[in-house]
Parts: C-alpha cells; sequence; structure tokens
C-alpha cells in the first residue's frame, strides 16, 4: 500500500503544470468531450508507466544494493531539481490529425509523456519500491488525480492554484526521497 500511496503522491504533485497536464488542458478545451479524453489519458499513461515501471523493475534486479541506492538517490534529486524547471507546450502541435477524440487524445499523450518527469519517476519508484502493480497503479492514479480535474475544470483550477507552488513541494518531496535513499538506504528500504 506504501508503494501506491507514495506514487500516486508524488506524481500526482509533479503532473501539476506538467507539459502532459497542460496537454490535457489543450485537448480538453478543442474536443469539448471529457470521457473520451479522460479514458485516453489513463489509456496512455497506463501503458506509458507500465512500460517505466518494468524498466525500473529491471534495473533493481540487476543493480547491486549499494549502486541502486546511489542511483536512485541520484535520480530523486535530479527529479527535485526538473521540477522547478517550467514545462512549454505548443498547443497547436499538441492536437495536430484527424484522428477521433480517443485516438488523438491517446497518441499524443502516450508521446508527450515520453521522457517526462512523471515517467522517469515511475522508473525510480519502481526500483525503489520493488512492486510493479503498486507503483504503475499508484502513477496512473497520481496523473488522473492531477489531469481529470483539468479536462473538467482546467480553467477555474488554473486561476486558483500556482504550478510553480506545486512543483516547489513536490520538489520537497523528491529530495526527500534522494536524501533517504543516498544516506539512509536502509531506512529508505534500500540496501
Amino acid at each position: 500500500m506504501e508503494a501506491f500511496l507514495v506514487s500516486a503522491g508524488v506524481v500526482a504533485l509533479a503532473e501539476i503544470g506538467d507539459k502532459t497536464q497542460l496537454v490535457a488542458l489543450v485537448l480538453a478545451a478543442r474536443f469539448r468531450r471529457p470521457l473520451p479524453v479522460i479514458a485516453a489519458i489513463a489509456a496512455a499513461t497506463l501503458v506509458n508507466h507500465a512500460i517505466a515501471g518494468i524498466v525500473g523493475t529491471w534495473l533493481a534486479s540487476v543493480l547491486g544494493p549499494a549502486a541502486l541506492r546511489w542511483i536512485l538517490g541520484l535520480s530523486f534529486l535530479a527529479l527535485a531539481a526538473w521540477l522547478l524547471v517550467p514545462d512549454k507546450v505548443d498547443p497547436a502541435r499538441a492536437t495536430r490529425g484527424h484522428a477521433g477524440v480517443f485516438a488523438t487524445t491517446l497518441v499524443t499523450f502516450f508521446l508527450a509523456e515520453m521522457g517526462d518527469k512523471t515517467q522517469i519517476a515511475t522508473v525510480a519508484l519502481a526500483a525503489r519500491f520493488h512492486d510493479l502493480y503498486a507503483v504503475v497503479g499508484g502513477t496512473t492514479a497520481g496523473m488522473l488525480l492531477a489531469d481529470v480535474p483539468a479536462v473538467l475544470f482546467g480553467e477555474r483550477i488554473a486561476r486558483r492554484v500556482h504550478p510553480r507552488a506545486v512543483h516547489a513541494a513536490a520538489a520537497v518531496i523528491y529530495l526527500a526521497m534522494g536524501v533517504l535513499a543516498i544516506v539512509g538506504g536502509e531506512i529508505a528500504g534500500i540496501g
């Protein structure tokens, strides 16, 4: 349960103001059909994060505890710094194509998530927790926690919650996880 909750929490925080959340807002505004947009976001995230989780689980199995502890620690520290860099998205580029709402959203969201902070975080979380299903379920739930309200209420939410403040909170969490992994590997459950 810890793997699921931590994964959901840190990814939900990291997703606020992220480029994929901006893509979700653009797609929702363009299509004005929230259910297929949300379904496609869920499917794209599940597949994308399952791949990332498999990579993280594999890395945990081939690396020794000491190497894994340092790699995870440095990865979490890098994610903390990366969260402080604002994302940019080209709305015109995010919505090109003649496919249906679901297909356009699925492909656009899947591609936007490639190499994104939340995908990299999924790799690190899967390596950290050694529980593929809980991590992928948690990171997918975290994405949906951040993106579904954006699709449904995006404009109103954007005016009230400043993404920079949320990213700073997520950066602090990643920073703490990185420090724990490096200096307190046994406390963090690594090595």
